[in-house]
C-alpha cells in the first residue's frame, strides 16, 4: 500500500504545524517579551515553570479526555486548532491590552492547552491507524516526524527572515501559522472520522505498570532534557557568545533540516541493527559533536554550523524512534492510546520546566541581560556553561540509562 493511499502526508502537515507552536515558542518567546516589554528572565521563567506544574495535571487529564471523545473527536480537535491559532495571535499579533507578564501567561497557557491535546490526539490517532503491524509505527514515525522537524525548520527561520522585510516580524508569522493550522485540521479531519473501531479507554494504572512503558517514559524524561535546555539557551549563545545576531534563524534551520533529513536514515538503521544499538550510536555522536560548543568563541560561526548539522542529524534519532517504541508498546497494552501520550506529553514538557525554572533564573543572576550583545566575564562563563556542558552532561546521563534498559525485549 502506498504512502498516499495510506494518507501518511497528511501526518506530516498536520506533525508540521503542530511542531511549529512548540520547541520554537519557547526559543523565540521568552526572547520577544524580555527584549519588547521589559519582562525579566526570571519573571519569564517563573511563568513558564508555573505552566509546566499546571501540565502535570492537564496532559493526564487530556489523555483521559481524549480516550472519551468517541465519533465527536473530529469537532473537538478542530477546535483545539482555532484555540492554538488565536492564542498564536494573541501572543505575537496583538499588543497586551493587561499586563504583559498576565498576557503572555494567558496567551502561552491557550496556546500550549492545544498544542497538548492536538499532540495527545494526533500519536494517539497513529496507533488507531497502524495498531500491531510490524513495522508500521516506525514507519508512520519517519513520515510524521520529518513533518514534525520540517516544521520547526521554518517557524525558527521564519521570524529571522521577516526582521529584514516588515516592520512586526512576530506579527505576520503569527498569522501565517493561524493560516497554515486551519489548512492542516482539513487535510487532517479525514482521519478524525475515517475511524470506526472504537477502543475501551485503559486505566492509567495499566501504563504506568508496564515495566517497558515506564523504562520508556523515563527514558524519554532524561533525553529530551539536553534539548530543551540547548533550546532555550540557543538564542542567547548565537548572540552573545558567538556575537552573531541575525544568524539565529539560519542556524536553526541547519540544524532542525539536518534532523529531518536523517529521520529516515535513523529508521532504515534501525530496522537492520534493532532501535536500541540505533539510539546508543546517536546519542553518542551527539555528545562528541555538541561538546565542541564548549570551547567556541566569539565569531566561530562556521565551526558551530557544523556542529549544528551533525548534532541535529542525532536529534533525527530520539525524535524518530522513541516515539515509535512507545507507541508500539501502547499498541499492544492500550490501544486507545489516549493516556499514554498524555503521560509521553507530560515527560517531554517537564524537561522544559526544568529549563525554565533553573537555568534562566541562574543565567540572570550572574549578570546576563537579554538582547546584550556583550556581557561580563561571568554571565559568558554561565551561558557557556549552560548552553554547553550542561547539555552533554545530562546526555551521557541518558546513554547511561539506555544502555541499562532492557528495551529490546
Amino acid at each position: 500500500m502506498s504512502a498516499w493511499s495510506e494518507r501518511l502526508p497528511a501526518y506530516t502537515v498536520f506533525a508540521g504545524v503542530i511542531s511549529a507552536a512548540g520547541l520554537p515558542i519557547y526559543i523565540y518567546a521568552p526572547t520577544y517579551y524580555a527584549e519588547t516589554y521589559g519582562i525579566s528572565l526570571t519573571t519569564l521563567g517563573a511563568v513558564l515553570f508555573g505552566l509546566r506544574l499546571f501540565d502535570v495535571l492537564q496532559d493526564p487529564a487530556l489523555g483521559w479526555i481524549s480516550e472519551r471523545l468517541g465519533r465527536s473527536k473530529a469537532v473537538w480537535v478542530s477546535l483545539a486548532a482555532v484555540t492554538m491559532a488565536l492564542s498564536m495571535m494573541g501572543l505575537f499579533a496583538v499588543a497586551p491590552p493587561i499586563s504583559p507578564v498576565w498576557w503572555f501567561g494567558l496567551t502561552i497557557t491557550g496556546l500550549f492547552t492545544s498544542f497538548s491535546f492536538l499532540s495527545i490526539n494526533f500519536y494517539a490517532q497513529g496507533i488507531a491507524k497502524v495498531g500491531t503491524r510490524e513495522g508500521g509505527h516506525t514507519r508512520l514515525a519517519a513520515w510524521r516526524e520529518s513533518g514534525s522537524l520540517l516544521g520547526v525548520c521554518v517557524a525558527a527561520v521564519t521570524p529571522t527572515l521577516l526582521m529584514g522585510a516588515v516592520s512586526a516580524p512576530f506579527s505576520v508569522f503569527a498569522w501565517g501559522f493561524a493560516v497554515a493550522a486551519v489548512v492542516a485540521a482539513l487535510v487532517m479531519w479525514p482521519e478524525w472520522t475515517g475511524r470506526t473501531e472504537l477502543e475501551p479507554p485503559t486505566p492509567v494504572g495499566v501504563i504506568f505498570g508496564d515495566p517497558i512503558a515506564r523504562r520508556l517514559m523515563i527514558l524519554a524524561l532524561v533525553n529530551a532534557t539536553p534539548l530543551a535546555v540547548s533550546s532555550t539557551m540557543f538564542l542567547f549563545y548565537v548572540q552573545t557568545r558567538l556575537g552573531a545576531p541575525g544568524a539565529e534563524g539560519p542556524l536553526l534551520v541547519l540544524f532542525f533540516l539536518a534532523a529531518a533529513i536523517s529521520s529516515p536514515f535513523w529508521s532504515a538503521v534501525a530496522k537492520a541493527i534493532g532501535a536500541k544499538r540505533t539510539l546508543l550510536m546517536a546519542m553518542v555522536l551527539a555528545v562528541v559533536s555538541f561538546g565542541f560548543t564548549f570551547l567556541l568563541g566569539r565569531g566561530d560561526v562556521i565551526p558551530f554550523a557544523i556542529i549544528c548539522v551533525v548534532s541535529g542529524a542525532t536529534i533525527g534519532a530520539d525524535l524518530t524512534l522513541l516515539p515509535a517504541m512507545f507507541a508500539r508498546r501502547m499498541a499492544a497494552i492500550s490501544p486507545n492510546g489516549g493516556q499514554g501520550f498524555g503521560l509521553w506529553s507530560l515527560m517531554n514538557k517537564l524537561t522544559l520546566a526544568f529549563a525554565a525554572a533553573i537555568l534562566l533564573p541562574l543565567l540572570e543572576r550572574s549578570g546576563f541581560v537579554a538582547g546584550s550583545l556583550d556581557a561580563p566575564v561571568a554571565a559568558m562563563t554561565m551561558l557557556t556553561v549552560l548552553y554547553a556542558l550542561v547539555p552533554s552532561v545530562l546526555k551521557l546521563v541518558a546513554i547511561g540509562l539506555l544502555a541499562a534498559t532492557p528495551l529490546e525485549d
